[in-house]
């Protein structure tokens, strides 16, 4: 956004077009703001590098829900960079559907993507970042807490793609930022943020509203799994970690979990946990983001 029509990160939209969101997703999920028919006789094209269930699921469902229709291609069968150029795939694309989500394993093929496209594209995922699902956890948290500016998370695991969007919408909308990691797993340019990096998981937790976690090692990472093992022991979410969070606190984790590595069976079923809620809400939010970048009356 920002000058765009694509939604490549977080950081690609200006903090009020971050609020417009989820804004606009409240008003889409409450039945306040009829969007059924928004993307009548419009078309999205999903391409996915990665298996997915939550990013396939809702982006097929939302866009049903808004009046359109979609078509899926699995990596196999679109073959970026190896059947054809990134680029030729984008110009292609661009004359059939209107608009792309890709979940990539690549953020440059995605970037390169966007630059050949003439039609909006949308991040589903990629190595670098996850806007959607960033989005979907800010939506979450305002519906739990009341509130963004000021909530005190605490992301504790990998500083990976997740982690990254995470730093970035805290930064847009006020939240309060903790990453908690090994030495050596710290989100990259961390210290573009203001999010405090600390070692310690119960020093992190201590006081925080919500508590989040994501697998320690991601698709594409499974040569690493061993090593990552034992470089996270100790960093698991257990009942006693989080009972040295806030009264009230709230449990997060994008899914799919690993439990008994990242996060205790414990935990997961634990009444202060909201992943599912998380998960529906990734339909929401993303509606409000086909609703903005293709809608037929986003503008009314």
């Amino acid at each position: 956004m920002a000058n765009s029509q694509h939604f490549l990160s977080i950081a690609s939209a200006t903090d009020s077009e971050i609020r417009e969101l989820l804004n606009l997703a409240t008003r889409i999920k409450s039945g306040y703001l009829d969007a059924s028919k928004s993307l009548k006789g419009k078309t999205l094209g999903l391409i996915f590098e990665k298996p997915s269930t939550r990013t396939r699921v809702s982006f097929e469902v939302g866009v049903f829900q808004l009046g359109g229709q979609v078509v899926t291609l699995k990596g196999e069968e679109i073959g970026l960079r190896k059947r054809e150029t990134v680029a030729d795939i984008a110009r292609v694309l661009s004359r059939y559907v209107d608009g792309v989500m890709i979940r990539a394993f690549f953020h440059q093929d995605i970037e390169e993507f966007a630059r050949f496209a003439s039609v909006p594209v949308i991040n589903g995922l990629s190595d670098l970042h996850h806007p959607c699902q960033a989005l979907a956890d800010a939506l979450t948290i305002l519906e739990h807490k009341g509130r963004l500016n000021g909530v005190k998370l605490t992301y504790v695991g990998d500083g990976n793609n997740v982690c990254v969007s995470l730093l970035e919408i805290a930064a847009a909308v006020g939240i309060e930022m903790i990453v908690c990691c090994p030495p050596g797993y710290e989100p990259p340019d961390s210290d573009r943020y203001s999010a405090r990096i600390i070692s310690d998981p119960a020093a992190a937790v201590a006081g925080t509203d919500v508590v989040y976690t994501d697998v320690w090692t991601s698709m594409g990472q499974e040569a690493e799994t061993q090593k990552r093992l034992k470089d996270f022991a100790g960093y698991q979410i257990t009942a006693e970690i989080m009972s040295g969070a806030a009264p009230n606190a709230v449990f997060m984790h994008c899914l799919p979990a690993h439990r008994g590595e990242e996060v205790s069976d414990e935990v997961m079923e634990a009444p202060y946990s909201i992943v599912f809620d998380q998960a529906e809400n990734r339909l929401h939010a993303q509606k409000a983001v086909l609703y903005k970048l293709m809608g037929v009356n986003a503008n009314d």
